[in-house]
């Protein structure tokens, strides 16, 4: 079928260092508290959206294959909202490309959604200032309100009691951070996690006696982020994403039933981490919604604790910097 306008867009997944883990608000997305995270330069998401003017339904391929289940009635609600904001009524063809596994913990919904969110405000003719769009990436996936952007970035919860939560709650770069920071990444799985994020999320909320407790944490957390992003401090950053990553996981675990994403292998790891800490080199751990483990080291030392996470845990490595935000491609429609 023809197809007279679109538009593709790329985005790279975000690794929280002060974790996203818990909703106020389901239907608007809106976070308990705020977070912040660095976008990465590896695991891209390619997304192309097309408008199809006399399609009944829309149509959404991932890595060339027709999407079933959750995934395409997730990407039409979300084309939805930007449909009844442009004014538009047509249905869209979506082929979207990824390079990181989806599901596996690794930040898939974040690039997804931040590069469907690009190409689709595009395709139907509503370009969108950043902050706009990131608020717009949120209600698709949260995380994805981060990915918007490059390098560090904190993700504003806004206030409970604002005249209009959506509005207050969007992402924005943090501009003074002074520190190269890398991410090696530790592929301990590959496959779709046993449990999905939003469950997971919904059942710590409702369930974990720890969770209003790890909330509490983790705005102090934010605080001393913030002022070690911006004092350059490489060990202050690295002891507070570790910190606030086990305390997720703690609560998770504490919820009912447990929701237990750290396998044994992810352990070794965590192992391999402290070890090669107390051998002098500097880094640290943080694990989201899946078995696999980012370490955080000084850009300099990444290719050194790449080695050593290969060599102490038999798993592939990927080394990952800070990155860019969400780009329309190369000769797509503007």
């Amino acid at each position: 079928m023809s197809t007279s306008e679109g538009a593709i867009a790329v985005a790279h997944p975000n690794i929280a260092l002060v974790k996203y883990w818990g909703k106020r608000d389901e239907h608007l997305v809106l976070p308990c508290a705020d977070s912040l995270s660095l976008t990465l330069d590896v695991f891209p998401t390619t997304t192309e959206v097309r408008l199809h003017p006399h399609a009944t339904r829309d149509h959404v391929t991932v890595d060339g294959v027709l999407a079933r289940g959750e995934t395409p009635q997730r990407i039409t609600a979300f084309l939805d909202l930007v449909r009844d904001r442009a004014g538009r009524t047509e249905r869209a063809l979506v082929a979207t490309r990824n390079t990181v596994p989806t599901g596996a913990g690794l930040a898939s919904s974040a690039s997804g959604f931040a590069a469907l969110a690009l190409a689709a405000s595009h395709a139907y003719d509503l370009p969108l200032e950043p902050a706009v769009l990131s608020r717009l990436a949120r209600r698709g996936s949260g995380s994805a309100a981060r990915s918007i952007f490059g390098g560090f970035v904190v993700w504003h919860a806004g206030a409970p009691d604002a005249p209009d939560p959506d509005l207050a709650s969007y992402a924005e770069p943090v501009t003074d951070a002074r520190l190269d920071l890398a991410m090696v990444v530790v592929l301990v799985e590959t496959g779709p996690k046993p449990v999905s994020s939003r469950e997971a999320m919904r059942r710590t909320v409702a369930t974990s006696p720890h969770f209003h407790d790890w909330l509490a944490a983790t705005r102090g957390d934010l605080e001393a982020m913030r002022a070690a992003l911006a004092g350059g401090d490489l060990a202050a950053v690295g002891a507070i994403a570790e910190s606030n990553a086990l305390g997720v996981h703690k609560t998770m675990e504490n919820a009912v039933p447990p929701v237990r994403y750290l396998t044994d292998a992810s352990h070794l790891v965590l192992d391999a981490v402290r070890r090669m800490r107390h051998a002098g080199t500097q880094a640290w751990a943080t694990m989201d919604a899946g078995p696999n483990v980012k370490v955080l080291c000084a850009g300099d030392d990444a290719e050194h604790v790449a080695h050593e996470l290969r060599e102490r845990s038999d798993r592939p490595t990927v080394v990952g910097r800070s990155g860019p935000g969400a780009t329309l491609h190369t000769g797509a429609r503007r």
